[in-house]
């Protein structure tokens, strides 16, 4: 995947660090907290194309939420580890973005988590489905 300094439209890497607020009293990450770095991950994502969410919603009326996800875990991170988080866009429809993400140890490379995301374009006051804006459709497929 692409270094969040060389991130393309479809593929993107966020680093982020492991801290005493995530784990639980076993030490490792508490499993819902990956499903912070993946939405954190997918936020700065569509901020590098240069779409923040707020402005999307006062802007354009719209709004991203999950509408299902698949995830995987297969080893824990721990406190202080440096982790990278990344996301590659499978697909892109009319209102909705498919996601295939994965979360992996700096260190030593080590696949921690893998996921399998959908995102729904929402009309910010219905919450009822709604097209992706064409200009953010355009520039997720340059």
């Amino acid at each position: 995947m692409a270094d969040a300094r060389e991130q393309t439209a479809t593929d993107f890497r966020l680093p982020v660090r492991v801290y005493y607020e995530d784990t639980d009293a076993g030490g490792v990450v508490y499993y819902a907290n990956y499903l912070k770095y993946l939405e954190r991950a997918r936020t700065e994502w569509l901020r590098s194309l240069g779409h923040d969410q707020r402005d999307t919603v006062a802007q354009r009326g719209v709004l991203f939420a999950v509408r299902s996800i698949n995830a995987d875990y297969r080893s824990p991170a721990r406190l202080d580890d440096l982790l990278s988080v990344e996301l590659r866009v499978e697909a892109v429809g009319s209102a909705s973005i498919d996601f295939a993400q994965a979360v992996r140890r700096e260190a030593d490379g080590a696949e921690l988590l893998t996921a399998r995301v959908r995102i729904a374009c929402l009309d910010a006051a219905s919450f009822r489905p709604a097209r992706i804006p064409r200009d953010i459709k355009g520039d997720i497929s340059r």
